[in-house]
């Protein structure tokens, strides 16, 4: 049972490479991000509270995102596997998780650190031509990485469950990679 959590900063293709990962495991691919951005299109109440958050390059308060994580875990489809991408955030969120997953009978979870260099992110976030991707946005996203998302990997390095993987080489090289590392 294939149970993952991706880190790595904004750009270095956390979710590509969950996307293909999880569709070659056939386990669900859970985007915080992706979660957040549907229901900003769809303007629901989480949707436009996000959206307050997001505009100014914040991040969404912990417990509104541990309360979107706890509901997709406990749907049908994640009891066999699943990868998350963009939670946990921090070490609260990181805490947390592990004890839900304890709870709900998921733990012997593995974390993947996708790392990249800033220069690298910020010229692919720059390509990607969002509107929320300005160079500043970029650089003040991965400011909040470094200090809010970073101390994660040490949290997990500790628990013996982190996994690095070089986010700096071509997409395809990265996928075998991340097929080599969690066989």
């Amino acid at each position: 049972m294939t149970r993952l959590i991706f880190l790595g900063p904004p750009g270095a293709g956390k979710g590509t490479q969950a996307q293909s990962l999880a569709q070659f495991l056939g386990i669900p691919h859970i985007s915080t991000g992706e979660i957040f951005r549907q229901a900003i299109k769809e303007q629901t109440p989480l949707g436009t509270i996000a959206q307050g958050y997001l505009d100014k390059g914040e991040l969404v308060p912990d417990e509104l995102t541990q309360n979107l994580v706890k509901e997709r875990l406990s749907q049908s489809d994640a009891q066999s596997g699943w990868i998350l991408d963009g939670f946990p955030r921090n070490v609260s969120q990181a805490a947390f998780l592990d004890q839900l997953l304890v709870t709900i009978n998921q733990n012997n979870e593995r974390v993947v650190n996708l790392d990249a260099p800033d220069e690298i992110v910020v010229t692919r976030l720059l390509g990607r031509g969002r509107k929320d991707d300005s160079e500043d946005v970029i650089r003040r996203r991965l400011e909040v990485y470094r200090a809010e998302t970073a101390p994660l990997i040490d949290y997990y390095r500790d628990r013996q469950k982190l996994l690095t993987v070089n986010g700096n080489q071509s997409p395809e090289e990265v996928s075998t990679e991340l097929q080599k590392v969690i066989a």
